[in-house]
């Protein structure tokens, strides 16, 4: 699919720095390039959020798969779980996280934050007291409010990239376990 807004030509420089840290240009920069402002700003929120250290990388990226899985944001999951296996997550855990309800490889915990992910994206959103319970219980109030500000950008950026009509790119090609598909009827609507 190509994008519904033209890409933008990024200067030489960026460019030839994605290219060196992911082998292509990443088709949501091209396209916010359109905007250059919003660009560096989304780039420069992007590595802050990056660097939040109060909630486990590896469950805020299992999240993120969450959230791009319930959103239908196929380049959200592909290139989440090409960074989980460079993160040195789990793989078999990784590829499970569009099915991680019928997957018997993840921890309590990892299943909370997983449903937490699909809950917050739920419009309405469908977070219970007794889930907030648990997770506060397990991770403290920093890394709760840190999850849950980094799953509101997780779905800020999915959004934004299905309604644009930015699809995968092959990330995920690269890697050793095949990414397990969503069970049941896409949430994704039709472009048609």
């Amino acid at each position: 699919m190509t994008p519904r807004v033209p890409k933008a030509e990024l200067d030489a420089e960026l460019r030839d720095s994605l290219i060196k840290q992911l082998g292509t240009v990443p088709e949501p920069v091209e396209v916010l390039w359109n905007h250059p402002r919003l660009a560096l700003d989304n780039q420069e929120f992007s590595a802050k959020v990056g660097r939040w250290d109060a909630a486990d990388a590896g469950l805020k990226t299992f999240a993120h798969m969450a959230v791009a899985a319930r959103v239908g944001c196929s380049w959200c999951l592909d290139i989440n779980y090409f960074l989980a296996l460079n993160q040195h997550l789990d793989p078999a855990k990784a590829s499970q996280v569009p099915r991680w309800r019928e997957s018997a490889v993840f921890t309590p915990l990892e299943r909370d934050v997983l449903e937490y992910a699909e809950a917050m994206t739920d419009t309405p959103t469908t977070v219970t007291d007794e889930l907030s319970k648990r997770l506060l219980d397990a991770l403290g109030p920093a890394a709760l409010v840190e999850l849950t500000v980094f799953i509101g950008y997780a779905n800020l950026a999915a959004r934004c990239n299905t309604a644009q009509g930015i699809t995968s790119q092959g990330y995920s090609d690269a890697c050793e376990i095949p990414l397990a598909t969503r069970p049941g009827p896409s949430r994704v609507a039709s472009t048609a």
